[in-house]
């Protein structure tokens, strides 16, 4: 998955403002540990992750000048889109991005993982539509 993130930084790596000091970082290394970390938490943690183009342009946003930040929102957009379409293509295998077996979102009784198979569209296995049924319901009421 490492890809998308390198590629990111990439195509960003030239409008990067060098003079810029992040959180005790250089502005390049500030870019590429935020590209990593949003593709880490787009792997792992997809179901709760709501923006991540958004996430991704505003941890890196100050790196950049004023005249290269709508190009620095395109080049983010486009790749995240692209790493979650692939994402989405790879719970039909079985597996997620790191090769584990998928597992259900939810939590046994005992407050164990649930181990068995989630379908593709939710996350959640047979035993546990109800939960995403309720999420929905959540989101509804929300908007």
């Amino acid at each position: 998955m490492y890809q998308f993130s390198r590629a990111i930084y990439r195509e960003l790596a030239r409008d990067i403002d060098g003079t810029v000091s992040v959180r005790g970082m250089c502005a390049h290394e500030h870019v590429l540990r935020s590209c990593e970390a949003t593709v880490e938490r787009l792997v792992a943690d997809r179901h709760y992750f709501a923006r991540p183009s958004r996430t991704l342009f505003n941890d890196i946003r100050t790196c950049f000048p004023m005249r290269a930040q709508s190009r620095v929102w395109a080049v983010v957009q486009r790749y995240v889109n692209a790493a979650d379409e692939y994402l989405q293509r790879l719970p039909a295998a079985g597996l997620d991005a790191n090769g584990q077996p998928l597992q259900c979102r939810a939590t046994t009784r005992r407050g164990t993982p649930c181990q068995r198979v989630p379908l593709h569209h939710n996350g959640y296995c047979p035993s546990h539509q109800h939960l995403a049924e309720t999420e929905e319901m959540e989101l509804e009421v929300a908007a």
